[in-house]
């Protein structure tokens, strides 16, 4: 794949120490992906401290469509998200956690929602519809996501479901903050545009760990779900004509 090709999707993949998950995960995009899309996969990794890098550099002689994007400094998961998408020639963006627990053969199933949808949504959200996380992950999202849609009144049942689908353009226009992915349906919609959750499937982590656990979670969503609620009430939305 040259440099100066656009394709039709990019598929972005924030990782930090998933040395063991980039291969398998790589090779199950492909799978899903070549003959159906027009695609170019972009990881980003966030200054990983194992050999995430180097698997990565290994498999790009392997994957044509595989490029890949290095933090100077560790920076967390939104940020990476983003960098990946700036780095994208996309004009849609499909994004997946990079520990395997999302099933690349949900996207092209978002993109058969997209191709049938109203040119107004720009968000098609994962929706876990069976989470193979420990009861106690399952518990307390599903009382973050209560909470979150009182607040916000977003709509959707699943934010923190790591597979999405969104245009490029849309979503540089968000604003950003960290922790910001797990807010995108609000975010999209304060910027008048419509959002739709799709049932996707979930898989248990085969190997490596958890980044977060339900306390820190608990501790940064609080600030995170007052500051959108805020940028919401001070959002407005102003159609524009050229005379």
């Amino acid at each position: 794949m040259t440099a100066s090709h656009t394709p039709e999707l990019s598929v972005v993949v924030p990782v930090f120490n998933e040395q063991d998950n980039v291969a398998p995960l790589i090779h199950e995009i492909t799978a899903a992906l070549r003959g159906v899309a027009d695609f170019e996969i972009v990881y980003v990794d966030d200054r990983s401290r194992d050999g995430t890098l180097d698997a990565l550099r290994a498999l790009k002689a392997q994957v044509p469509e595989l490029r890949v994007v290095h933090h100077v400094t560790q920076s967390g998961q939104s940020t990476a998200i983003r960098n990946g998408v700036k780095a994208a020639r996309g004009r849609w963006i499909a994004t997946l956690d990079g520990d395997g627990q999302n099933d690349p053969a949900d996207i092209p199933k978002l993109l058969a929602k997209r191709a049938e949808s109203a040119p107004d949504i720009k968000l098609f959200a994962g929706w876990r519809v069976n989470r193979q996380d420990s009861g106690s992950k399952r518990w307390a999202s599903k009382w973050a996501n209560a909470i979150r849609s009182r607040m916000l009144r977003d709509d959707t049942p699943d934010t923190g479901c790591g597979i999405k689908l969104f245009e490029r353009e849309a979503f540089l226009d968000l604003p950003h903050f960290n922790h910001m992915h797990r807010y995108l349906p609000a975010l999209m919609q304060r910027a008048g545009w419509k959002t739709v959750s799709v049932p996707v499937n979930h898989r248990a982590r085969s190997t490596g760990v958890s980044k977060y656990n339900n306390l820190n979670r608990a501790l940064v969503g609080i600030s995170d779900l007052r500051g959108v609620a805020w940028l919401i009430k001070r959002g407005k939305v102003t159609a524009t004509e050229e005379v």
